[in-house]
């Protein structure tokens, strides 16, 4: 009994101890609350509301795009925004602010944002009509109001009290336009893009007066050597609601993305990661410290393959060609204005130089392009913003003939030897084809074999091995040197072009005949190929037979210097550019084969009689070539060339083409130069003022 009453006097101890201490706690709680809210409240209300944490962007550096020797073809600098944040001021601070802002930007030639459509002295609108009754709709104004009334009101409005009718317009167009865009005390209205160093110094020797207003510093892209392989580095833009809604977990409504070429190919490698600084204001706008509390990682810097010298060279002598053609230089004009040309090394398929004329300047849409500069490339009939290198597809003509060469030789129905009568007509059925040396000259070759057949471009060969190996086989081995079919090159927009087949009559529900391989034989008909294709096919030409892959990037380097392996570049330009598998079907093409077409390319650029002999026959270095004219839509001829060097072992392949051209050996000039300067024999510049200077030699 005894240990009964002790056991329950204990546990009444423990319960008074636990009910002790907790009214103790609730005690000090209730005193702590007190001393914050009573005692010492006014004083934490206005330390809370004098104090605000913001966070901003750090914007991250864009990746550099370099050239094969670590030039720096495009790059970032350092320019300046300026923002407005709201802050807890009065109306007449406010409106001296944005008083302050605007003659401050103009200062330094800079415009406020400001679209309202009322000016003073004297009041008048500046729109009419019906934008007028939208505007006025859009704002609550009722019809009929004179300009006087309306400006009154906003000014009543926005509570401006300054007399100074230009200086109350000035405050009324900033506020107008911040209450359209709308801002807050996290979200930041753009007052200006890429202020002066001396209006940045201005803004912040004096922000007192510029309550909210900060200081953006930002990533501009810079494009170090203006037009140059505008083509290939593309431009970039702001980004699209859509694409905004795709990416926005890493991009801003107000990010800067790439639209075309390596800015669009690469941007995920490009685009860095951006930090966070924090700013810590007080409601009046006035900052009182700031930190980084993330830092930028700046985006990978992509090396490409091309020589940014050799890129230069290739641009001007192309330019100067296409001049030199419109102008009569070759002894008739051909209303030639554009066409492209593509250096390839044919071993390994990188891409040494790639221009496509007329080009555009990319720097032109880094702020916004205007829509003078827009509609000028947008409305121009030669398409100065379409890379014509692996954009536009043409027919090959005669630079077709030694696939069709390959395919008569691999498929045995003509020898090495066997001569073929060019009579200067071929005849299938009751039609007659002509050769084009019978065209000309009334005559045909005669007796040819297949070298010969490729020197003198005689089409009548070409027709009779065509007609006795039939379209299938032509097919075959047209595929095996990858035409008609992407070469999966890091750039956006590639076409496949056309390779002439059955199977591309049949789904436009017309029917092979016989006829159309003719066509085909001879780089015609429905045959259309992008140069860039053109140059990987000779390049596997004049390697032996080797395919290769055409690339335009050589390594993309990280900020931590890391190097991205290749696999993983293939990979993630595969499924960005959406590039189809291409199954191999196991062709083999006989080296004995390839060197007798290779030594019909060497007579056409070496020996008398060769299409090309006339502009290589003094050369340095032995060139194996084809010249080719292709018939185009509105009795147009677009005149090609193709070509490698050296001859006893190839390094570069060649290839040009210009819209209306005339003649494939016009555009032969072209590549002579171009192997100079590759080959390092410093011939007479004559593409240093491309504007002033233009070629005046003539056919021998």
């Amino acid at each position: 009994m005894a240990k009964k009453l002790i056991k329950k006097k204990n546990l009444n101890l423990r319960y008074n101890l636990t009910t002790v201490i907790t009214y103790i706690f609730g005690i000090v709680l209730i005193v702590q609350l007190f001393n914050l809210q009573i005692v010492h409240g006014e004083e934490y209300r206005e330390q809370s509301n004098t104090r605000l944490t913001r966070e901003t962007t750090l914007e991250a550096a864009r990746g550099k795009i370099l050239d094969r020797t670590g030039s720096v073809l495009v790059t970032s600098e350092t320019t300046f925004g300026l923002e407005l944040y709201k802050s807890k001021v009065d109306s007449d601070t406010l409106n001296n602010c944005m008083l302050q802002i605007v003659n401050t930007l103009a200062k330094y030639g800079k415009k406020a944002p400001d679209t309202f459509k009322i000016e003073v002295n004297p009041y008048r609108y500046t729109i009419e009509g019906e934008e007028l009754a939208k505007w006025q709709q859009d704002n609550e104004i009722t019809v009929g109001k004179t300009a006087e009334q309306v400006f009154n009101e906003f000014k009543q409005k926005y509570n401006i009290t300054t007399t100074n009718l230009e200086d109350a317009r000035k405050i009324i167009g900033l506020r107008y336009e911040i209450s359209r865009k709308g801002y807050s005390s996290t979200r930041a209205f753009r007052l200006a893009d890429n202020i002066s160093r001396e209006a940045v110094s201005e803004f912040c020797e004096k922000s007192a007066e510029f309550p909210g207003v900060t200081i953006v510093v930002e990533p501009k892209r810079q494009y170090t050597s203006g037009t140059v392989a505008s083509h290939i580095l593309g431009y970039t833009g702001k980004i699209r609601q859509d694409e905004y809604e795709a990416k926005k977990d890493r991009y801003d409504i107000n990010d800067i993305i790439g639209k075309t070429g390596i800015e669009y190919s690469f941007e995920d490698y490009l685009k860095g990661t951006n930090g966070i600084k924090q700013i810590d204001m007080g409601v009046d706008g006035t900052a009182s410290g700031e930190y980084v509390a993330q830092d930028a990682v700046a985006g990978s810097n992509i090396v490409l393959t091309i020589d940014a010298n050799l890129q230069k060279i290739v641009e001007n002598a192309l330019a100067g060609n296409i001049h030199k053609i419109s102008e009569g230089g070759f002894g008739k004009v051909y209303d030639a204005q554009a066409g492209s040309a593509v250096v390839m090394n044919v071993k390994t398929g990188e891409v040494l130089a790639m221009a496509s004329y007329p080009d555009y300047d990319p720097s032109k849409f880094v702020n916004g392009i205007s829509v003078a500069d827009w509609n000028e490339y947008n409305n121009n009939p030669n398409t100065p913003l379409v890379n014509k290198a692996i954009q536009s597809s043409y027919s090959p003509g005669s630079t077709f003939k030694m696939v069709s060469a390959i395919a008569a030789l691999e498929s045995g129905v003509v020898s090495p030897d066997e001569q073929i009568n060019d009579t200067g007509i071929y005849y299938l059925g009751d039609r007659g084809w002509r050769c084009w040396f019978y065209t000309d000259y009334h005559v045909g070759h005669g007796w040819q074999n297949v070298t010969g057949a490729i020197k003198n471009s005689c089409n009548f060969y070409f027709y009779e091995v065509g007609n006795r190996m039939g379209i299938d086989t032509l097919d075959k081995y047209a595929k095996y040197f990858g035409l008609g079919n992407k070469t999966g090159i890091e750039l956006d927009g590639e076409t496949k072009g056309v390779l002439a087949s059955k199977q591309v009559k049949e789904a436009r529900n017309e029917t092979w005949v016989p006829g159309d391989t003719l066509n085909a034989v001879i780089g015609q008909g429905l045959n259309e190929f992008t140069p860039l294709q053109m140059a990987r096919y000779i390049s596997i030409l004049a390697n032996g037979g080797n395919k290769v892959d055409a690339t335009i990037v050589k390594t993309i380097i990280n900020a931590d210097g890391t190097e991205v392996p290749r696999e993983e570049i293939k990979k993630y330009i595969k499924e960005k550019l959406k590039l189809p598998d291409i199954e191999d079907d196991g062709t083999t093409i006989n080296i004995d084969n390839i060197n007798i077409v290779l030594d019909g390319m060497q007579s056409v650029t070496q020996e008398a009689g060769g299409t090309a002999y006339n502009i290589f026959r003094d050369f340095e270095i032995s060139v194996g070539g084809k010249t080719g004219s292709a018939e185009a839509p509105g009795g147009k001829v677009n005149a090609w060339f193709v070509g490698f060097a050296p001859f006893e072992d190839p390094e570069i392949a060649i290839v040009v083409m210009v819209e209306n051209g005339g003649h494939g050996n016009y555009t032969a000039e072209v590549v002579r130069d171009i192997m100079s300067e590759y080959f390092g024999m410093n011939i007479q510049d004559i593409y240093e003022d491309l504007s002033a200077k233009v070629y005046t030699e003539s056919l021998d």
